[in-house]
């Protein structure tokens, strides 16, 4: 986010259509996004949790909205207190607010700066929900949403971006969320799984994506919002920054896709529809909270960086044992953090601000303010996660039976399947079965005989 503007009265800036019209498309866009994940997280599953990786994205949107404008938009953007949270009675509930006030400096009315903002709060308890695929309780989960945004998103939104935030008066760099947002995600997504533990047959049983289709629509969709996420976070300001921003949007997750598949190709022998998904997702988020300090071939090595690096991440689920279902701890925390912390060597001081990187100059002081940052959104996200899944855990549990979730969690919890079979291979269901020839049981139970 762009840091607050001072004005005397006299050059006090007047509301823009074009800027408002233009944050409002953004938000939209940003909005779009979360129903992306939710085609995204529901194509990498099995067949059977389908319905309930999709509404554990939707659910986002009804609980954060509400609690939104309740008392979320004072808590992180409201006057500071202690540069740990905000509060500002006027935007509790939203109701004091002028229709035509203007957001601190800015020529958007604070109506369309909270509703900008209420997207980015959404999105963000979405992502988490991926680690957690195929065993969480539909109710455990939207109460964790409640409780997370409330204690976790909600303060470390306005230490980063909002006025008096000891991350933003620090100067710590992220242009759209990679501490906020990525980071958060993904060290909240490890917190809980370190408590809630494995999925039954993890390392086992074939946990493949049902719908790979599926999963690309959601990424196609994920980088059509990014767009309005990214270039959107500039808050239309007429400077050419949110144009910057939108092509090294676009440059670095090309870049990221590239890579991820090219390290896919050596270590696997193949070229995956989900790896260039991933690849595509993870240069996404790398760029988010750098795009608006480095120059498009800055954007390329970010993007080709977070697509090596967090193709090489996803893998260490495995080696160490945590039940990552759908990789949020190796894309959006390695993501997030690869992207944050190259802000201090590839700033070229010319974008957003004068900050300049290690590579232009600049030392390593920026690189030691964005560690800081990194490490103080991971830290504080993580334990606290932990602590409410615990919590969680040990009172109206955050587990489904192992039965329900050998059967399928979508009919325990939401009484649906996402597909009907029942008419599967056409006709009426009443022609006979062919019978199969007795030479054909009898080979095939030879062959199962090898195999045993």
């Amino acid at each position: 986010m762009p840091p607050g503007i001072s004005t005397l009265a006299a050059d006090a800036p007047e509301l823009s259509a074009a800027n408002t019209g233009f944050m409002l498309i953004c938000s939209a866009l940003v909005m779009l996004m979360t129903p992306g994940l939710a085609f995204f997280y529901g194509g990498m599953v099995r067949v059977k949790s389908t319905l309930n990786m999709l509404m554990m994205s939707f659910i986002s949107l009804g609980i954060v909205t509400i609690l939104w404008v309740l008392y979320g938009f004072s808590m992180a953007f409201g006057t500071d207190i202690g540069s740990i949270v905000g509060w500002s009675s006027d935007y509790v509930g939203l109701g004091n607010i002028g229709v035509t006030e203007l957001w601190d400096g800015y020529t958007i009315p604070v109506y369309v700066f909270a509703v900008f903002q209420l997207m980015f709060a959404i999105i963000t308890p979405a992502l988490i929900s991926g680690a957690l695929a195929d065993r969480v309780k539909f109710t455990a989960w939207a109460l964790f949403i409640t409780l997370w945004v409330t204690v976790v998103y909600f303060p470390v939104a306005h230490w980063v971006w909002g006025a008096g935030g000891w991350l933003f008066e620090m100067g710590v760099i992220d242009f759209a969320g990679g501490t906020a947002v990525h980071i958060n995600a993904g060290a909240a997504a490890l917190g809980v799984i370190l408590v809630i533990g494995k999925r039954v047959g993890f390392k086992k049983d074939p946990m493949r994506p049902h719908s790979l289709p599926l999963v690309m629509l959601g990424a196609g969709l994920l980088w059509f919002g990014w767009f309005g996420f990214n270039a959107g976070s500039w808050l239309g300001n007429d400077d050419g920054v949110g144009a910057v921003m939108f092509v090294n949007t676009q440059v670095a997750t090309a870049a990221a896709m590239l890579a991820w598949l090219i390290y896919e190709k050596i270590r696997h022998g193949a070229f995956t529809t989900l790896g260039a998904a991933s690849g595509a997702v993870a240069g996404l988020v790398a760029i988010t909270p750098s795009g608006g300090a480095v120059s498009p071939l800055g954007a390329i090595a970010v993007g080709a960086i977070a697509g090596l690096l967090c193709a090489m991440a996803v893998g260490l689920k495995f080696r160490f044992g945590y039940d990552d279902s759908l990789d949020v701890v190796g894309v959006h925390l390695v993501g997030g953090v690869i992207g944050s912390l190259l802000v201090g060597l590839f700033a070229t001081g010319g974008v957003q601000s004068d900050v300049k990187g290690l590579f232009y100059g600049g030392g390593l002081d920026q690189l030691g303010k964005q560690a800081i940052g990194v490490f103080a959104v991971l830290a504080y996200s993580l334990v606290v996660s932990a602590v409410l899944a615990f919590v969680l855990d040990k009172t109206i549990g955050m587990r489904v039976d192992e039965d329900d979730e050998v059967s399928g969690i979508d009919q325990v919890e939401h009484a649906e399947t996402a597909y009907d079979f029942s008419g599967a291979g056409g006709g009426t269901g009443s022609r006979k079965a062919a019978p199969v020839p007795a030479d054909a049981v009898a080979a095939a139970a030879e062959n199962k005989k090898v195999d045993a």
